[in-house]
């Protein structure tokens, strides 16, 4: 038996084997690259330790992809043959259980199985980052918030993972309206960890919200090292920059950060696919030629329509489709959402369902230049599209295009209750954006003569 860096007993039984696993630990918590490294070296030196096999089922769960499912389903298998050859822990069975539940379509299963493993190891900083994943995932803000709660007085001053549960506490508070709390936990964390780059993107996602994008320039300015050893997280902390210099509307700092970081790798994670296709819609619904950028997003798009991983996917591979013109790709997307809302009811059926299918409808339509239809739907989408999962700032793409729709089918008192409740959440401030869009309501109503109708 080892006891971990953040002290967890496990049934590794080689000094080796224990430090690799320690880097998989503290990769997983800093989001670094050489992670995959760390657990290769693991399951190479000790095949038959089962809690390795269940995080890498899970690692391949979380990356969203149809192919990773079956990899994830070897894991699993992998896992439960070493716990019948050498006996596990209550703990480390927990994290199989968790596994097979994320299999089965039911991660708020999987969330509830991190959560009994933490009522017994409170300071299980891998079991809180995983939950705190998963309920990223499912769009459960709520959720993170009072797991993080739960678990914080169990982490000394000490303890080796209180700078990253920091990190993950910054975030579920900014995603829960603790703005200046957010702020506050986000710069300890970084304070105590210097790769949290969880924490540092969670200051970042307070300055989108409350629309300080300088401030928020300022704030990544000079810390590039807590998030160039990432894997494809550091495209999406790039991505947050570009969103600041656009509220600013500094157009060629955007399109070169996307150019030279967003996309400088043409991956098709579907995180960065949604880094991408989320800016370029932003973009052009600001006016901007993004010229041939949406061909290569829409070659990687099209070959995802059968994916069914995550609505969240599904919704930004409809935007490089439809921001391509791939009327075709776009319709076998959409049948397939369809199909899936059909399904029995597991947690992602649920979300194809609602919000997804109606969200989809509307991006079609948005796309088409339909955008009376395209406004209804996303309306209607529009009060479950939490349910999709990501941030407030990730899913505001969709909360823009609801708006420009909108605007363009004349629905300006929609529109200016959709703003009134957009700047509510944001802690009663505007963007740019926002206020170009109160400018363009102003402006038709004085060309029109017609006053605004009172908010029930």
């Amino acid at each position: 038996m080892q006891q971990d860096v953040f002290g967890q007993m496990n049934t590794l039984t080689h000094p080796d084997s224990a430090e690799a696993w320690n880097g998989v630990l503290l990769g997983f918590m800093a989001h670094a690259a050489v992670t995959p490294q760390h657990l290769g070296k693991v399951l190479e030196l000790e095949p038959g330790f089962a809690l390795g096999h269940a995080i890498k089922g899970l690692f391949m769960v979380l990356l969203g992809r149809r192919e990773m499912m079956e990899v994830a389903h070897q894991a699993a298998a992998a896992a439960k043959s070493a716990a019948a050859e050498q006996p596990i822990s209550a703990r480390e069975t927990l994290y199989l259980e968790a596994l097979d539940h994320w299999l089965a379509g039911q991660p708020t299963r999987a969330v509830q199985t991190f959560e009994a493993i933490l009522r017994s190891h409170p300071d299980d900083t891998l079991a809180m980052k995983l939950s705190h994943a998963t309920r990223f995932v499912l769009g459960d803000s709520a959720g993170m918030r009072r797991s993080i709660e739960r678990v914080l007085p169990a982490y000394a001053p000490d303890h080796p993972g209180r700078g990253y549960l920091l990190g993950c506490h910054s975030f579920a508070l900014e995603e829960t309206g603790a703005y200046e709390k957010a702020e506050i936990a986000g710069r300890q964390a970084l304070w105590m960890v210097s790769d949290d780059a969880w924490g540092l993107h969670a200051v970042a996602h307070v300055h989108e919200m409350t629309g300080n994008a300088q401030s928020g320039l300022d704030w990544l300015a000079g810390r590039e090292a807590a998030w160039s050893h990432c894997n494809n997280f550091r495209y999406h902390v790039w991505w947050h920059k570009a969103l600041m210099h656009l509220d600013l509307g500094q157009i060629d700092q955007v399109l070169d950060l996307y150019d030279h970081e967003i996309r400088q790798d043409k991956t098709d994670d579907y995180r960065d696919i949604s880094n991408a296709t989320s800016l370029l819609s932003r973009l052009e619904l600001e006016g901007v030629d993004i010229g041939t950028r949406w061909e290569e997003l829409a070659d990687l798009s099209a070959a995802r329509t059968e994916d069914g991983c995550l609505i969240f996917a599904d919704l930004h591979y409809l935007l490089a489709l439809t921001g391509d013109n791939r009327p075709d790709s776009t319709a076998k997307l959409l049948a397939r959402i369809h199909k899936d809302s059909q399904q029995p009811a597991t947690d992602t059926a649920r979300r194809m369902a609602d919000p997804g299918l109606a969200a989809a409808i509307g991006l079609e339509a948005f796309g088409k230049g339909d955008y009376l239809q395209a406004f209804e739907h996303l309306a209607n989408a529009r009060n479950s599209m939490q349910l999709a999962g990501g941030s407030h700032a990730q899913r505001d793409v969709f909360e823009r295009i609801t708006i420009d729709s909108g605007l363009r089918a004349g629905r300006l008192d929609d529109v200016e209750r959709i703003l009134d409740d957009r700047k509510a959440k944001r802690s009663g401030t505007e963007d740019n954006y926002a206020l170009a869009r109160r400018a363009l309501i102003s402006s038709a109503r004085d060309q029109s003569g017609v006053q605004s109708v009172p908010a029930e």
